[in-house]
């Protein structure tokens, strides 16, 4: 049955979808904290490219013992399939869920966002007034600071939302680049000798 399933670039697809939103929902069930947004940046940078890697190999694995002899358009396309349609399945419910369904979660991690960047910036900030011989120079460096924690007052981030629409169109793009260096990999390595 399983081996009927990954045969199937739209169930694998889809059963990338359902892996994605558990991951998705077990951050926000277990998660939820002061950690959220940092949590769920691990995960999209190490735990899903893992994830979809895998069922990108699986499924392209699969055709290669069906078929024997594989070319370049073949392998790749049965790596970019499942990626895609797992993608863009996930981006769109999650996008449905933090802008129409729990609108505080999304608010919660644009927050944490922007406090994560101040915290950078203080920490940078420090480091490099540590190492400032002069006065001068410190002086400088505070306007400097001063001036871009201002980009992070109440007024200026108030209308900031990291998880809108166009914001999701941007993360899908740069996950379709993702999508198409895997697939290309995968493509080069699985095509047949024969027609390279």
């Amino acid at each position: 049955k399983f081996r009927n399933m990954i045969k199937n670039v739209y169930a694998v697809g889809f059963v990338l979808f359902i892996a994605n939103m558990l991951v998705f929902f077990g951050v926000y069930f277990f998660a939820y904290n002061t950690n959220y947004f940092n949590t769920s940046m691990l995960l999209n940078a190490f735990a899903l490219p893992a994830l979809y890697t895998f069922a990108a190999y699986l499924s392209v694995n699969s055709l290669k013992k069906e078929k024997g002899i594989l070319g370049f358009k073949d392998a790749f396309g049965r790596a970019f399939k499942p990626m895609f349609i797992g993608g863009i399945l996930s981006m769109a419910s999650i996008f449905g869920f933090l802008n129409f369904i729990d609108t505080d979660a999304k608010d919660t991690l644009n927050f944490q966002f922007v406090e994560r960047n101040k915290k950078e910036l203080t920490e940078i900030y420090q480091k490099q007034r540590s190492i400032m011989k002069t006065e001068k120079e410190k002086q400088d460096l505070d306007k400097d600071y001063q001036k871009s924690m201002q980009s992070f007052s109440p007024e200026m981030v108030k209308d900031k939302d990291m998880f809108s629409f166009r914001q999701f169109t941007y993360y899908f793009a740069a996950v379709l680049v993702f999508y198409t260096i895997l697939s290309t990999f995968f493509g080069s390595f699985f095509r047949s000798r024969v027609e390279a």
